[in-house]
């Protein structure tokens, strides 16, 4: 079998899952990926496969095990970062809000600033914005020690020899963090933020394979990572400091909604994700007048 006769199998065995064009798109990145297509071509005389690994890879899709497990990496903010099932998957829509605390970094002229990326996860979000903000000074946390090592892991692969701090801390409550932390010019954070009522609504790759604790919050309190990182902000924050987090599309109102009793808070702003829906918020701390 060659490996295009495979790649049309498994698009076929993959299609009632996922359909017809995510289906295609993941034997893409495993073309791609894992067998280096994009280099020698599908026709090239190397296309013999390789059976073990063609197996592997199969069996562990036709399960329904998401392809950037199976291939150890995922695509971000067009950077590789590495994952494992004790990480959530990097998603597009969250390349917005990175793209959204560059720019604010930038429009600030805040070349040293102090960035803190509350649940690291891969660390896709505060690594980038420390990969395409060189002068930025990365914090982070993580209540999970697992996901620490991807974070750390990462951060040594895309900033080689640079020095970022990520610490084992609940981001429910800041007396776990560095008591030598500095104030933050910038607090980034995509929280967990689905119910658990909402389950039912989750693709089953995701539910199966994706960590739990960094997905879902309690049905009786689903904003609790944003009160208490409100809260955690309005000590952690530099004057002039900024909030951003990323939101559910059906509570992102109620998360703005959060700041109204503190009198430190100013300049709330919504935007939009790829699909035309209010995911992401800002909010700066005791702006200075000009």
């Amino acid at each position: 079998m060659t490996l295009r006769d495979w790649q049309q199998q498994m698009v076929q065995e993959l299609i009632p899952r996922y359909g017809n064009g995510e289906a295609a798109s993941i034997l893409r990145i495993v073309l791609e990926d894992a067998f280096k297509v994009r280099k020698r071509g599908l026709d090239s005389p190397m296309e013999t496969l390789d059976g073990l690994l063609a197996d592997n890879i199969g069996k562990r899709l036709l399960n329904g095990e998401p392809v950037q497990y199976v291939l150890g990496e995922a695509d971000f903010f067009g950077l590789k970062f590495s994952v494992n099932p004790a990480v959530l998957i990097p998603r597009q829509e969250t390349e917005d809000l990175v793209a959204w605390v560059i720019d604010w970094l930038k429009w600030n002229k805040l070349k040293d600033a102090s960035v803190l990326d509350i649940g690291l996860g891969s660390g896709c979000i505060g690594v980038t914005i420390k990969y395409k903000s060189p002068g930025v000074h990365l914090f982070g946390l993580d209540a999970s020690t697992e996901a620490l090592l991807v974070a750390e892991q990462n951060a040594s692969r895309l900033l080689p020899g640079i020095n970022v701090c990520f610490a084992d801390a609940d981001a429910l409550d800041d007396s776990t963090w560095p008591d030598d932390w500095p104030l933050f010019d910038v607090i980034v954070s995509n929280p967990p933020y689905i119910p658990y009522n909402e389950r039912h609504l989750m693709p089953e790759h995701v539910l199966k394979h994706e960590p739990h604790m960094a997905l879902f919050v309690p049905q009786n309190d689903p904003l609790v990572f944003y009160k208490n990182i409100i809260q955690s902000a309005n000590k952690k924050l530099k004057p002039g400091g900024a909030l951003f987090f990323e939101c559910n599309e059906f509570n992102v109102q109620a998360v703005a909604q959060l700041f109204e009793p503190f009198s430190d808070w100013t300049g709330l702003e919504l935007r939009n994700d790829l699909d035309g829906k209010a995911r992401f918020i800002s909010a700066l701390f005791r702006p200075q007048k000009s």
